[in-house]
């Protein structure tokens, strides 16, 4: 069900594993998906699912786009029919080690780059996952060694065997609640699951400094070894800054210490992502100078804290990824220098007032991009004396350029979901980028 890259990805391996397969989306499937399907010679549909048929199936696997409260969903459920994941899917036909990443900010960064540490260290090692190629197809075109997989919480949500060699859990913070019954404790329980099913040799990596997982630590039970990460205070086995020196132990008290100035992970969130990466390539027994070559070469990712370009003297940053109170805070957090923010869109139940202090010391204006924006300009009237409002990005941008001086910066970091006005955060943050060069 659901015919985008993860669907289409667990058809091909389904249909290469001798499986009778079909595929229904209620949407519209895209031109490249459809050609693949009839290539494979897997029958599809589109517009509806056809439910006598979908309901006649010994398993479903469900793209994670679809909730479980979808009534066909409820209806398999009613029939006992298995409703499984890309991932819980894929995971029946590899027998590589897969290390999972999930977190409500930081994951894909994290996934890039400890992916990208592990392929220079020269592991045979697949990316995939809620990033790139899909877990299931890669499974089915490729034979590697090691996955590192981009793990979100809808997709954690339909494993039931799945197992991580190394799961990382970064931090939890509100987001998607609309799926989770508006239950924080539901949200907390799906991403915990990325430690499911590991036993004692397997690794746990999270965030220490974090109060919600800490909490939740405190009260439920990890098979796998868990292994720290902290900015506050010294852990062994774990990982640590100090002085600006970064340090891992996990056998020895330290194994990897070196100093932390690579230019290209700004932010006290980017120190949490090297950290992670950096404990897993420990964990792998990638070489130290590996890790930092690695560290010192890696460019962010597409629409995460992106440079895009400078125009007199102004800075354009693209954060368009940044789709939650908490991610918008990092990226403010970010700045060096004073900023006119781009914010709004769908908002998913924000609650801004942990961004009120940061925004009073940070921003000199904002510009809210939204159909309604009242939540926005009402959360931040009282911090922010200049806030305007617009429906298009050209004319935000423009916005923005005429209200930056010299030296100051330009921040797309919405805050909020993109699909009132754009199709998804990769089209706003093309948007703006294009907004930007054509200034």
């Amino acid at each position: 069900m659901g015919a985008g890259e993860s669907g289409t990805g667990a058809a091909i391996l389904a249909k290469k594993q001798g499986c009778n397969v079909f595929v229904s989306d209620k949407g519209e499937i895209k031109e490249e998906y459809l050609t693949e399907l009839e290539w494979n010679g897997i029958p599809w549909e589109q517009g509806a699912h056809s439910e006598e048929r979908i309901l006649s199936a010994d398993c479903i696997i469900k793209s994670p786009g679809i909730p479980d409260k979808a009534e066909i969903i409820k209806k398999a459920h009613a029939l006992n029919i298995p409703v499984i994941s890309e991932i819980e899917w894929a995971g029946y036909f590899t027998k590589a080690k897969c290390i999972g990443i999930t977190g409500t900010n930081g994951k894909t960064t994290t996934t890039t780059l400890t992916y990208q540490i592990l392929k220079n260290a020269g592991l045979n090692v697949g990316l995939g996952g809620n990033i790139g190629k899909s877990f299931a197809r890669s499974v089915a075109e490729d034979e590697f060694d090691y996955y590192v997989l981009e793990l979100s919480s809808f997709q954690l949500d339909g494993l039931k065997e799945f197992k991580n060699h190394i799961s990382v859990l970064l931090n939890i913070t509100p987001d998607h609640l609309d799926r989770y019954e508006y239950k924080y404790e539901n949200y907390i329980a799906s991403k915990f699951r990325v430690a499911m099913n590991q036993g004692e040799d397997g690794y746990f990596i999270y965030n220490q400094d974090d109060p919600v997982i800490m909490d939740y630590l405190a009260k439920n039970h990890i098979a796998a070894k868990k292994i720290p990460i902290s900015l506050e205070e010294q852990v062994f086995p774990g990982s640590y800054v100090i002085d600006d020196q970064l340090h891992v132990g996990i056998k020895n008290k330290n194994e990897m210490s070196m100093k932390f100035d690579f230019n290209a992970l700004q932010g006290r969130h980017n120190r949490y992502n090297t950290m992670a990466a950096s404990v897993v390539s420990t964990i792998l027994e990638v070489r130290k100078d590996v890790v930092r070559e690695s560290l010192k070469k890696f460019e962010n990712v597409e629409h995460r804290l992106q440079p895009i370009a400078e125009i007199d003297g102004v800075h354009y940053i693209n954060d368009s990824k940044a789709t939650n109170v908490n991610a918008a805070w990092y990226a403010l957090e970010s700045m060096n220098t004073p900023v006119i923010w781009i914010a709004g869109g769908i908002d998913k139940g924000n609650e801004y007032d942990s961004m009120k202090p940061i925004a009073r010391e940070k921003v000199k204006a904002l510009i809210c991009l939204g159909k309604d924006n009242t939540k926005l300009h009402e959360a931040f009237a009282e911090v922010i004396e200049n806030i305007m409002e617009t429906t298009s990005m050209k004319e935000a941008v423009r916005m923005a350029a005429g209200l930056a001086n010299e030296g100051d910066t330009v921040l797309l970091a919405p805050a909020c979901a993109s699909f009132d006005l754009f199709q998804n955060y990769e089209d706003r943050g093309r948007q703006f980028k294009n907004a930007v060069l054509n200034l």
